[in-house]
């Protein structure tokens, strides 16, 4: 019945076999989400202590979007998720300026100021870059659609005065035939 040696200490049943086998390939998968999201909030706690916030923006919400992704596949549970999320922010709220990170188990609630300013202005520099691409893509693309416009009815008329010369050529061909 079992397929596998007596040495073996692990599932001896079919399905217990099959459990193994898909629990191997499930750890393939998950383990470098796991990794990366490591990955990254180590980052965003690097570039807190530089103390310059546009960097670490960037590297918080890269960090955040990965915590995310992992819970959503299922690699990390989604409450531990949010429970990194929240004490990286509060990190780097507090290395940007906000209170002080207690060292001990417990993290004491930070005043809103901090994390509202972090908000905020990854919502001002958001905002800021979509204007700037609405007003380069508005103005060019007017122009750009009338010369479309233009060329395809300039095509259109050569096209029909081709077909025009090309029938009248036939036409003689025939003739002369």
């Amino acid at each position: 019945m079992a397929k596998t040696p007596r040495t073996w200490s692990g599932a001896r049943s079919p399905s217990g076999l099959k459990r193994v086998r898909q629990a191997t390939r499930r750890r393939e998968v998950l383990a470098p989400r796991r990794s990366a999201a490591k990955t990254y909030v180590a980052k965003a706690l690097t570039a807190a202590a530089t103390a310059d916030s546009e960097i670490t923006t960037t590297a918080l919400i890269e960090a955040l979007s990965a915590l995310d992704r992992a819970a959503k596949v299922g690699a990390i549970h989604p409450n531990a998720a949010a429970r990194r999320k929240s004490r990286l922010t509060v990190k780097v709220n507090a290395a940007l300026g906000g209170s002080s990170v207690s060292t001990g188990g417990r993290v004491t609630k930070q005043t809103g100021k901090a994390r509202a300013a972090l908000s905020k202005t990854a919502r001002a520099e958001a905002a800021a870059a979509r204007e700037a691409t609405t007003t380069t893509e508005t103005a060019p693309s007017k122009p750009a659609r009338s010369t479309t416009k233009a060329s395809a009815t300039k095509t259109t008329a050569a096209k029909s005065t081709a077909k025009a010369t090309s029938t009248k050529s036939t036409a003689r061909k025939t003739t002369k035939s």
